[in-house]
């Protein structure tokens, strides 16, 4: 969508260049395939050996990867401007302010000065105007755990020097990709936007700063490494605001901009939205390196309706012990390390399941996979929590800022339940209780009363499993209590989106007949 007019600025926007899957496929026609080919490599180097012919062009796509320095001036310089005459782009009602949604955050590492293949390129929000901020002079920075900018910043605030930092706004589509692209710590995400490009990054130095040659915009400064200003509110791709909170602020140097140029922005809010297509678009090219990333691991889903990390639907391999009873074992280790791995580090709920239980089983048929889980799971052995550790810093459901509980759901076994979508007979709710509606087979949502206080809160939920004893609910192993149950009910997307963003697993799981032992809760 291209806004030829936009409002106090000068310059054009577009948006929603990735709202399709298509299109997005579309946009890296030529170069996808190519791309593949060489992280099949790099997963299996002797692949090169076996079928020489699919991966000959391999070498040229490596070409690629090497960023090339621009020494006679490039498209992004050919004008400046001011902060404010960018466009403001606010997208919900209650934004501290304008953002930029799609920037490409690039540092460089300290113990590496001026060496772009040991620098980082994230997306990271920044905002240009409200709260604190001094107009045209400065911007906030909104960087989150596990983001490579974070290594760069812990670095220079042992250091007497500048951190400096260049945020690009456009350009090819490749770079904005790489910007979200979860690469190894210590490989430039340049290199992989050369790949994906099919041409080089190009890049030049201005008054120590790197400017990528081919942006709309660069807006160049310095962080500041002992300031802090409150950033936000903002409303996040999870759907709901992220407060307002004390993060960096960097103090601009300059914008420099190309001629006619396009301001790129994405708006943001409850999945799937535009970003969906990046998550795709990572799982297309990721997916052969899961097995090497984590061995065992046969396939890793996080779910995009769900808001993406807080929710995993995994399979795994069990090769333990053959012989012996089918219990969870080895999914147990690999669950593990998904929880202490990078991005999937974050996830809140991971459920995963064995592949020798259903070899056809997959992690993106969703209705299915949950039956097969629902089917199998037993309360008293497969539910293993995390307390009191990290959580995605948009994530507000947990016991503080950055801070909540995981729940690995693993199973492993034959059936042990049908499941239904029917009440049983002389179902009944206590009082402050309604309207029971099924959300899948096994999985009912209850409308209960406002969460308002933790305690009330949690004695009416207790009451609620004491009341349920007198039933026989065999067949519906999944309850939710939610503010809405027919709205939780009426689609796949809104169960998922209110069952899993909305949950802390430590603070808001209870159990019929409910007991622990040596420290198991099930």
């Amino acid at each position: 969508i291209l806004f030829e007019r936009v409002k106090g600025s000068p310059f054009q926007a577009v948006s929603n260049i990735y709202g399709t899957f298509e299109r997005t496929a579309f946009l890296f026609r030529h170069t996808l395939d190519r791309v593949k080919r060489v992280i099949e490599l790099k997963k299996d180097p002797t692949a090169f050996l076996k079928k020489p012919g699919r991966y000959l062009g391999a070498p040229f796509t490596a070409i690629s990867a090497l960023p090339s320095r621009n020494w006679f001036g490039a498209p992004v310089t050919y004008g400046t401007t001011r902060i404010d005459q960018l466009p403001q782009i606010k997208g919900w009602p209650m934004d501290g302010g304008a953002f930029i949604t799609m920037p490409q955050v690039y540092t460089e590492d300290p113990d590496a000065p001026g060496n772009v293949m040991q620098s980082n390129l994230g997306m990271y929000r920044i905002q240009l105007s409200g709260n604190d901020y001094v107009p045209n002079e400065e911007v906030g920075m909104h960087y989150q755990l596990h983001r490579g900018i974070g290594v760069h910043h812990s670095k220079y605030n042992t250091l007497d020097r500048p951190f400096l930092c260049s945020i690009f706004v456009g350009g090819p589509p490749s770079h904005a990709f790489s910007a979200i692209m979860p690469l190894p710590e210590g490989l430039s995400e340049l290199t992989f936007a050369g790949m994906l490009a099919g041409r080089r990054f190009r890049y030049l130095r201005r008054d120590g700063h790197l400017l990528s040659a081919d942006a709309d915009f660069v807006i160049t400064g310095e962080i500041l490494k002992d300031v802090r200003k409150p950033e936000g509110p903002f409303g996040d791709h999870l759907g709901y605001y992220s407060l307002a909170h004390d993060f960096p602020v960097m103090r601009v140097h300059k914008v420099y901009h190309r001629k006619d140029p396009l301001w790129h922005f994405s708006v943001v809010g409850r999945p799937p939205m535009e970003d969906s297509s990046f998550g795709w678009l990572i799982h297309e090219l990721v997916a052969p390196l899961t097995p090497q990333e984590f061995p065992g691991l046969k396939e890793l889903h996080a779910v995009d309706a769900a808001g993406v990390h807080p929710l995993l639907l995994a399979i795994g391999h069990e090769r333990y012990m053959p012989f012996r009873e089918r219990k969870p074992e080895e999914i147990l280790t690999i669950a593990n390390r998904i929880l202490g791995s990078g991005q999937t580090s974050l996830a809140k709920f991971l459920l995963i399941a064995a592949s020798d239980d259903d070899p056809g089983l997959d992690t993106h048929d969703i209705p299915r996979f949950f039956q097969h889980v629902l089917e199998r799971v037993d309360w008293t052995r497969d539910l293993h929590f995390q307390t009191r550790t990290t959580i995605d810093t948009l994530d507000y459901s947990g016991s503080g800022w950055n801070e909540g509980s995981k729940l690995v759901i693993a199973c492993r076994g034959d059936r042990l339940r049908a499941l239904s979508a029917e009440l049983p007979e002389n179902f009944s709710l206590p009082d402050g209780f309604e309207a029971p509606h099924f959300c899948l087979p096994g999985v009912l949502a209850v409308k209960a009363p406002a969460y308002q206080v933790v305690q009330a809160a949690r004695e009416q939920a207790e009451a609620l499993c004491r009341w349920l004893e007198r039933f026989d609910l065999q067949h519906i192993p999944l309850i939710l209590l939610v503010d809405d149950s027919r709205f939780t009910a009426a689609t796949l997307n809104n169960f998922l989106w209110v069952a899993f963003t909305r949950a802390n697993p430590s603070h808001d799981t209870y159990g019929v007949r409910a007991f622990t032992e040596n420290k198991h809760w099930g």
